[in-house]
């Protein structure tokens, strides 16, 4: 085999440059702000302490970072992490924790999933969109199963979502 000449290897460098040049270096991405996610867990708050749960609400943006989380009085100290992982699930599958819990159970096979960090099948965990992005997370934890578990969770969260939905479609 012919080794390269140095004017080959120039040849194919130079060549290449117009295509590193126009790679783009910055992207844009929509996400939840701040003043939303605070909105969004007064409203979340307000809807669980309507039918007398005391829970914690996680929100985060679309890069898995906390924007928001609130532990009102009184909420178990596991509901904190719990609130995150139905969060981070949600955003991570872009899914509610609820409907990944259906699939995880219908496929055995996929169990392995449900050794990562911070992924939950209980339910109270939403994605939020701007349309079809994925903008963010929304999760909720503390409602006891007598007053409906993760399925109340789940409904305060959706409460929260409606409050800001007109912001989401701008």
């Amino acid at each position: 085999m012919q080794k390269p000449s140095l004017q080959h290897v120039a040849a194919i460098v130079f060549a290449a440059l117009p295509c590193m040049a126009a790679a783009q270096t910055l992207i844009n991405e929509r996400q939840i702000s701040t003043d939303a996610a605070l909105e969004m867990a007064q409203t979340a708050l307000a809807a669980c302490r309507a039918h007398g749960s005391i829970v914690t609400i996680t929100i985060l943006d679309r890069a898995d970072r906390v924007v928001v989380s609130v532990r009102d009085n009184g909420a178990s100290p596991h509901s904190v992490e719990h609130s995150l992982r139905k969060a981070h699930t949600a955003l991570t599958y872009n899914m509610s924790s609820a409907e990944y819990a259906k699939g995880a159970a219908a496929n055995p096979g996929s169990a392995g999933t449900l050794h990562l960090a911070n992924i939950t099948t209980a339910a109270g965990g939403l994605p939020i969109r701007a349309g079809d992005t994925l903008v963010g997370a929304i999760g909720i934890s503390g409602t006891p199963g007598a007053r409906g578990g993760g399925s109340a969770d789940e409904g305060c969260a959706k409460a929260a979502i409606d409050k800001i939905a007109g912001g989401l479609s701008k």
